[in-house]
């Protein structure tokens, strides 16, 4: 996405206008203005130039945004209010002398100067001069109003211009028509005149009009505290260790990946990178929103912006500038503000439309009463109080301004909500997918227990050496070269008891490894074929004795996992591995639970193991024995039964979390699934699921209060102020209390939403169920699941590019179906057969794309 500065809006109209231009530019597939932040989120290969003349066409001003932190508190920084106040203590001034000339003597019996007696053109020549001045001073209205109509795109400025140009222009010609009067000698003409002016309205719309610009600047302007307060805590200088070994202040633009640096106690951590020398205790709240601190030692990593509390720690830079944690976070949110979410889109509609009706219905009133005998001056004055009664921007910032709240809080808490959309469709989950290792369990397997097999078969179980030697160096030697949890957890145990499994003599003699993903591994060693891998795989290739069934059986009933290795057709044995579950998984899911969400678990380990980890997690149902791939055709089955959420953080879970409705990555997953996610947990931790949703369904609960009190404000409101329940009830509106109206209706939307940072998203007492959730579902069996997979493709530009993969690859033998997305660079193929990647690589690359890998 290509983010830009917009300058010259002032109301949703002008949003609205912004958006038409930009989206009819050739080349854009998406646009999104913020009338919040004043800037416009562009998707597609449309030149720069061509989008920022399409913008200045419109009547606006654009400039492409740079992206750094500086940039970003350029755009955020609240350069309106003290402008609006500036022209806000000018205008209060001058209209105070106005009216102490227009109400002054007949409201408060209040003095006037003695050559003003009986010299009532003077009088009025006097006001119309205080009212110049105050519409010069807020000659903004006008010059932007005026500037919408000539672009053919009226907009709040346009109503405000009309309605209080038309008050000085009738009062003008009063004047006039006055003077004539004067001249005649007809004095009681032209005191009857006196009730004909209203520049004291002219000047007054236009105060009050500024009052409300001036709260609802200041009320904007806190809704985007929360990324103001990140980019603050962006650290200026760190202290760098030279080629010297000396300790030196540098610019933090200066640090550069590789470099070593050090935090002393009370000191932020300047970049991101890992501890080298020392240990310390890190308060990370400023990106997880944990104050409890974090303890690093050496290995350990650490985030710019996080304050260091007590050790001296030496580290070295991996991420820097843009790149960082923090600078991360502040994109993503800065990203979402740019989005629009789905619920905006009605507001949107009625707000290109708004203005040109209200001057429609302004008009027809001004006719409605003229026809039915009032006076000009009564009809004029309904007119007007019409037009500036209307208020687009309440309209306009229902749904923004909730947005920008929502993200901010979920940032403070460490929860990122990538778009404006996920934000809305987390709320609306009905269904969370969970995937077992590294989510609900540590994602740290350890040994158990070694069962070699003529030892259990033989003598129902006794410790042999020899035997138990030759299990655990052919599972060390076959694991060595996967990067698999339990092959990490097997490499882990054999090195520390088994020192053989250091012979790089014996590890080069390894030759044709292979992986298969959820079922083994493979390789020829020493001229032996070995075998690595779960019951259902390892039975293809060796026997495997009842005893050692009904043992892996009580395995997996424990929660525990066991892996078969077996050479030459022979069973060597199991190694049984135990992934115990996070301390607050079960806490977490019971809190899903309890917002009537139906959760369940997805893992590729066997039902026995499977059924004992959910049942101490608390899930609903379990999907067992799927592949890395299938988990993808999980969620499409499931989306049957209503919205659902994917928790991963694997590099496999990627296409599950692109297919979901809303993909949930936890903080300390890959960055593949990171990018696949909609909403991102900094911390490692499933309550955060609970708390994203929770701020969700808050969120979306302030948008509707926020489109209600603006749609009904403006319904009752304008025929109010039309004057249509004067026959009923007597009431009339003058133009002067409908300004006020319409400057608080904006503040009172913005200071609503402000509300949301007052909700705690951790506080689980007051959760309700969802009205209709999921009672029970039925998942189709693991052989019916298609197979997917997941390729990387570059050279993708348009919907046009998107259309010619998708059609090559379908055209392929196996292939069921494909979705391609050119914003993401992929393409996630179901596949209902076998079809090698080979064949996949060149479908798609005999269309002129490159593919980058295949997952």
């Amino acid at each position: 996405m290509e983010k830009y500065s917009i300058t010259g809006m002032s109301c949703a109209a002008c949003q609205a206008r912004v958006e038409k231009a930009v989206s009819a530019v050739p080349g854009v597939t998406t646009c999104s203005v913020s009338l919040l932040t004043n800037s416009m989120g562009v998707e597609g290969n449309a030149k720069k130039e061509d989008i920022i003349k399409a913008v200045e066409d419109a009547g606006y001003g654009a400039s492409v945004f740079a992206g750094s932190i500086t940039d970003e508190e350029d755009i955020l920084a609240d350069k309106e209010t003290p402008v609006l106040k500036r022209r806000l203590i000018l205008s209060v001034g001058f209209l105070l002398v106005l009216m102490y000339f227009s109400m002054g003597r007949m409201m408060l019996g209040l003095p006037l100067p003695s050559f003003l007696d009986g010299n009532h053109v003077a009088m009025g020549i006097i006001q119309m001069i205080l009212a110049l001045i105050v519409m010069f001073i807020n000659r903004k209205f006008f010059i932007s109003g005026f500037k919408g109509a000539i672009h053919a795109a009226p907009n709040m400025d346009t109503l405000v211009a009309l309605g209080s140009g038309a008050s000085f222009i009738y009062s003008t010609a009063a004047l006039i028509k006055m003077a004539g009067y004067q001249l005649k000698g007809d004095m009681s003409g032209a005191m009857e005149l006196m009730n004909e002016f209203y520049f004291e309205g002219a000047a007054m719309i236009l105060t009050l009009i500024t009052v409300g610009k001036m709260l609802e600047a200041i009320s904007k302007g806190r809704t985007t505290d929360a990324i103001k307060s990140l980019m603050k805590l962006a650290p200026q200088t760190a202290t760098i260790v030279d080629s010297e070994g000396e300790e030196k202040e540098v610019p933090i633009t200066e640090v550069k990946q590789g470099d070593i640096f050090v935090v002393k106690p009370g000191e932020s951590v300047p970049v991101d990178g890992w501890v080298i020398e020392g240990n310390s205790a890190i308060n990370e709240s400023a990106l997880t929103g944990e104050s409890i601190p974090v303890d690093k030692a050496l290995g350990d990593e650490v985030s710019a912006a996080t304050i260091n509390q007590s050790g001296y720690i030496k580290c070295r830079a991996t991420r820097v500038g843009k790149d960082t944690t923090l600078s991360q976070i502040i994109q993503m949110v800065s990203d979402a503000a740019a989005t629009k979410a789905p619920i905006a889109k009605v507001a949107d509609k009625v707000s290109a439309v708004f203005v040109p009706a209200v001057i429609i219905v302004a008009l027809f009133t001004l006719f409605i009463w003229l026809l039915v005998g009032k006076e000009f001056g009564f009809a004029l004055s309904r007119a007007i109080a019409v037009l500036v009664i209307s208020c687009p921007c309440a309209l306009g910032l229902a749904t923004p301004v909730a947005i920008m709240v929502g993200n901010g809080k979920g940032a403070r808490n460490g929860i990122m909500f990538k778009t404006a959309a996920a934000l809305e469709n987390a709320g609306k989950t009905k269904i969370v997918a969970i995937d077992k290792t590294g989510t609900i369990t540590k994602g740290e397997p350890i040994v158990t227990d070694i069962f070699p097999a003529e030892a259990l078969t033989s003598s129902g179980y006794s410790l042999l050496n020899n035997l138990e030697d030759e299990l655990v160096k052919i599972a060390g030697i076959l694991e060595s070269r996967s990067e698999h949890p339990i092959a990490k957890a097997i490499n882990s145990y054999i090195k520390e008891l088994h020192p053989f499994e250091d012979d790089e003599d014996e590890l080069m003699e390894i030759t044709d490894f292979e992986a298969l993903p959820g079922n083994g591994l493979t390789a020829v060693y020493n001229g032996h074929k070995i075998y690595g891998g779960n019951l259902e795989f390892i039975e293809k290739h060796a026997y495997v004795h009842s005893e050692l069934k009904e043992k892996a059986e009580g395995l997996a009933s424990t929660g525990k996992t066991p892996v078969f290795y077996a050479i030459d057709k022979r069973l060597l044995g199991i190694i049984a591995v135990s992934d115990t579950i996070k301390e607050d998984s079960a806490a977490a899911i019971k809190e899903l639970k309890g917002l009537g969400i139906r959760v369940i678990m997805l893992t590729g380990d066997n039902e026995g193991t499977a059924r004992a980890i959910g049942e101490q997690a608390g899930v609903d149902d379990i999907v067992a024995g799927i592949l890395p791939g299938q988990k993808e055709s999980v969620i499409r089955s499931l989306q049957e039964y209503g919205k659902v959420a994917m928790v991963g953080d694997g590099i496999n879970d990627a296409p599950a979390l692109t297919r979901a409705d809303t993909g949930i990555a936890i903080g300390a997953g890959t960055d593949v699934a990171i990018d696949a996610a909609d909403i991102v947990l900094v911390r490692n931790s499933l309550m955060d699921v609970a708390s994203a949703i929770r701020l969700s369904r808050k969120t979306l609960k302030n948008i509707h209060e926020n489109l209600f009190w603006a749609f009904f404000y403006n319904v009752i409101g304008i025929p109010l102020a039309a004057g249509a329940y004067i026959s009923l009830f007597g009431w009339a509106l003058s133009p002067m209390f409908a300004a006020a109206a319409m400057s608080l209706s904006s503040f009172f939307v913005v200071t609503n939403a402000l509300r949301l940072n007052l909700f705690d998203i951790h506080d689980n007492s007051k959760d309700k169920a969802i009205k209709d959730p999921v009672a029970d579902i039925t998942i189709n069996e693991r052989k019916n699941i298609a197979m997917t997979k997941t390729i990387t493709i570059e050279g993708m530009m348009c919907g046009h590019c998107e259309a010619n993969v998708k059609k090559a690859l379908e055209a392929l033998e196996g292939v069921s179906e494909a979705v391609v997305s050119h914003e993401k660079g992929t393409a996630v193929v179901t596949l209902s057969g076998d079809v090698d990647n080979t064949v996949l690589t060149k479908a798609v690359e005999d269309k002129d794309y490159k593919v980058l890998g295949i997952q």
